[in-house]
């Protein structure tokens, strides 16, 4: 029903605009007729608006992935620089934190390894809301930063590198529901070492789960009806367990092959001195208020990446 209310929505969308295109064609006809000053100063309004929106149209097929409406787990990891890159993926996870507070998702602390001396060594953070994944998928990679190290007596200058892992966060109940249509069920005489321990009757149960090839035998308990039962629950707990190494995965694949966080890797710098800027290498997006980005304010980079691979796409 949710996905039937989103398409609904979409296609009303766009069945909207349609309307107002024609209603804007119909007052360039007026406008060429009639040489209304105030009917061009409307046209031109409206044309703007449209163009507006359909920009905005335009970025949203950024989100056509599967998990791009789902919330994320986003983790850091402290690369190469010790100390100081411990304390760059504190940073990370303030800077981020502060990126969810403001755009009102919701952030909780999962789990997170402190560093030796400063900072973090790793940090997973769940952020809840929508279109979480879709936005943060932007900021997987190695983030590096260069500054005048504030643990160095010598105030000499820095370079500091984290990992940045997003995947999408799954839902943790995974219901399992067996048709019985799809389970093929055998009935034998249960075995044992002889003598009065062999059941004379078909008490033994094997249950073949047919879409999964799983097969499941139960001999144990005294009558049918109990192996079966007994069966049915190791069946509902293998389809679980399989369930999840799906799982396991498909967050695996999204999270891409294993990056170093060291030299050469980076999809984005930070850097603090001997200039301040922060440049995305992949979009070759920059700005020079680092301390801004810093506080959270990355929509420009994200909005950048996505309509970067918007064009890739297309």
């Amino acid at each position: 029903m949710r996905q039937l209310s989103g398409l609904r929505d979409d296609v009303s969308t766009w069945q909207g605009i349609d309307g107002r295109v024609k209603e804007a064609l119909d007052l360039i006809e007026m406008a060429m007729e009639e040489e209304d000053d105030s009917l061009v100063a409307e046209l031109t309004t409206e044309v703007e608006s449209l163009e507006n929106l359909l920009d905005k149209l335009e970025f949203q097929l950024a989100f056509s992935g599967k998990h791009d409406k789902d919330s994320a787990l986003l983790s850091i990891h402290a690369g190469a620089g010790g100390t100081e890159s411990q304390d760059w993926a504190e940073m990370l996870m303030r800077m981020y934190m502060r990126w969810a507070d403001t755009n009102g998702y919701t952030t909780l602390l999962v789990d997170q390894t402190s560093g030796e001396e400063a900072g973090l060594k790793s940090v997973t953070l769940e952020i809840t809301g929508e279109y979480v994944y879709g936005y943060l998928r932007a900021e997987r990679g190695v983030h590096r930063l260069v500054r005048i190290s504030p643990f160095d007596a010598s105030s000499r200058r820095h370079t500091s590198f984290a990992l940045v892992e997003v995947v999408p966060d799954f839902k943790s109940d995974i219901e399992i529901e067996i048709n019985p249509d799809e389970v093929e069920m055998d009935v034998y005489k249960s075995g044992g070492a002889g003598g009065q321990h062999v059941q004379k009757n078909s008490t033994a149960v094997r249950l073949k789960h047919l879409p999964s090839g799983l097969v499941v035998t139960c001999q144990n308990e005294r009558s049918q009806l109990q192996n079966r039962e007994t069966a049915m629950r190791i069946l509902q707990g293998r389809l679980y367990d399989l369930e999840l190494k799906k799982q396991e995965e498909e967050e695996a694949r999204l999270k891409g092959q294993h990056v170093e966080a060291g030299w050469g890797n980076q999809i984005r710098s930070y850097v603090l001195h001997p200039y301040k800027m922060v440049k995305d290498h992949r979009t070759n997006h920059e700005v020079g208020n680092a301390e801004a980005v810093l506080d959270g304010r990355l929509d420009d980079f994200i909005e950048a990446y996505l309509r970067y691979t918007i064009g890739d796409n297309n």
